[in-house]
């Protein structure tokens, strides 16, 4: 009881002092928890055969069912795999990107081309998802303008390229790279200048050129925010943009790009399946949860930078 009353009051004494930034959380704290742990409760209708004229409590329980359902899906195996698959390509050769972009703005020296160069990069993530791909359906298509060069250039037959199964992956994670490295290089430029300008006018005087300076201090310098980001984006390994691939693919690519979220939504918007398709996303949230907590764990163990 004693432990309990001192940490009430150092809680007090603490929100006394600082009460105008407790202000200042209270419309975050708000958001969360209308729009992230109140809804929360719907989770309910997984583990229910959910009748919307019936409600959330007076749906019948079904307990596992939806999740053995699920699982015994043909394309549960397809699903799974393509979920991971685009991820993992995506974290090998997307996740790097961003780092080396802001690694190369780093060494410009010209501040006005440097701004320039972040201008022209940020401007994809601002353009909608519809328009993003119709571009990329356009460039793709029969007579776009990939297939025109490739045509020129090495005398390809024509086709469209989105209808391809072999070739969506690659495209897709392509176009991520080309939408999004631009806007993720801004935490790691951020980082770069938290950075002490001493350590390069010491590591100069040394004789250390560019490239040994860039090894020895600026990537040991950002390191803790690569390890950071990469944890989290591990927290996102079985998920992928739904709308990009709602948006791209078609029939004759489901092989290769139906994904976990696509799934969910033709059997919970298409067909009305609620509550199986609540459960597929729980199962979803779940294993992404636990990638994060091992992918953490592991950072824990082999360095000194962990979520928590």
């Amino acid at each position: 009881m004693l432990a309990l009353y001192h940490f009430a009051d150092t809680i007090k004494r603490d929100f006394i002092k600082n009460k105008y930034i407790y202000f200042l959380a209270i419309p975050v704290v708000v958001y969360y928890v209308i729009f992230h742990y109140g809804p929360m409760y719907g989770l309910i209708i997984a583990f229910k055969e959910y009748k919307p004229t019936l409600g959330i409590i007076g749906s019948r329980w079904v307990g596992f069912e939806n999740f053995i359902s699920f699982f015994n899906d043909f394309s549960f195996v397809r699903i799974i795999r393509n979920t991971f698959l685009i991820n993992i390509y995506d974290i090998l050769f997307g996740f790097p990107i961003p780092i080396i972009f802001a690694l190369m703005l780093n060494e410009l020296k010209s501040s006005a081309l440097n701004r320039l160069t972040q201008t022209i990069t940020y401007l994809p993530h601002f353009i909608s998802m519809v328009v993003i791909c119709g571009i990329i359906k356009d460039f793709c298509s029969t007579r776009g303008l990939v297939m025109n060069m490739l045509s020129s250039l090495f005398g390809m037959e024509q086709y469209d390229l989105l209808s391809k199964a072999s070739l969506f992956r690659t495209l897709y994670v392509s176009t991520n790279i080309w939408q999004s490295f631009g806007w993720n290089s801004i935490i790691y430029i951020a980082a770069l200048t938290c950075i002490d300008p001493i350590l390069y006018e010491s590591a100069t005087v040394d004789g250390a050129g560019r490239f040994k300076q860039m090894m020895k201090i600026t990537l040991p310098g950002i390191a803790p925010t690569i390890i950071i980001m990469l944890i989290l984006r591990f927290g996102q390994i079985m998920s992928v943009g739904f709308e990009k691939i709602i948006l791209l693919y078609n029939p004759l690519t489901y092989e290769t790009a139906d994904v976990i979220q696509s799934f969910v939504y033709r059997r919970g918007l298409l067909d009305y399946d609620y509550s199986f398709s609540s459960a597929v996303g729980l199962f979803n949230s779940v294993i992404n949860f636990l990638f994060v907590f091992c992918a953490n764990k592991i950072s824990k163990t082999f360095s000194e930078t962990s979520l928590w």
